[in-house]
């Protein structure tokens, strides 16, 4: 492609598990798509030097890093592009930062092609959609406030463990149990 080049079709995935970047590229260039991909925000800002992508999959946590970087570059660079974040957890306070910054949609994963492209797919909230009665346990509230704050601290383990007053190994213990990123 030359540079700057506007492809409706063109999708850049923000991936840095090899394998599933590449799971992902296949399923969606069989759907007619043409697929990008970097697996760090360093190598998408090269990509959009010369592509303008209609689409965009972001993983939340690259290494060590927060996908919530590319978000905002990705949106900076086109604000109609179609962006879905994808996470292994997924965290209220990570969903409304991601959705700030300019998603579209927010998935957890495990996530297919199919789900990505019906999150494309909706441009608008539904105010229909029905309101359901949630108990939140105290394990649940703990865990969203341990993502809240691993999400500010850019995923810095030592820097979330001082912020929340707890030893860095119990909360690589709690980390152990549930999948982030």
């Amino acid at each position: 492609m030359s540079p700057t080049t506007n492809d409706e079709r063109l999708l850049v995935i923000v991936e840095d598990d090899q394998d599933f970047a590449r799971t992902l590229k296949r399923s969606f260039e069989r759907r007619g798509y043409h697929v990008l991909h970097a697996d760090s925000h360093e190598q998408l800002a090269l990509l959009l030097a010369d592509h303008r992508p209609g689409y965009a999959v972001v993983d939340l946590k690259l290494g060590t890093t927060s996908g919530l970087v590319c978000v905002q570059m990705l949106h900076a660079h086109d604000r109609a592009m179609r962006i879905v974040v994808l996470t292994g957890f997924a965290s209220i306070a990570t969903a409304v930062e991601a959705i700030k910054l300019g998603a579209s949609h927010y998935l957890a994963k495990p996530s297919n092609t199919d789900d990505i492209e019906a999150a494309f797919a909706k441009g608008q909230g539904n105010a229909a959609a029905p309101l359901a009665e949630r108990s939140t346990s105290l394990k649940t509230l703990e865990w969203e406030r341990i993502h809240e704050v691993l999400a500010e601290t850019d995923f810095n383990i030592s820097e979330t463990a001082r912020r929340l007053g707890m030893h860095r190994r119990t909360l690589a213990r709690k980390l152990g149990k549930r999948q982030v990123g």
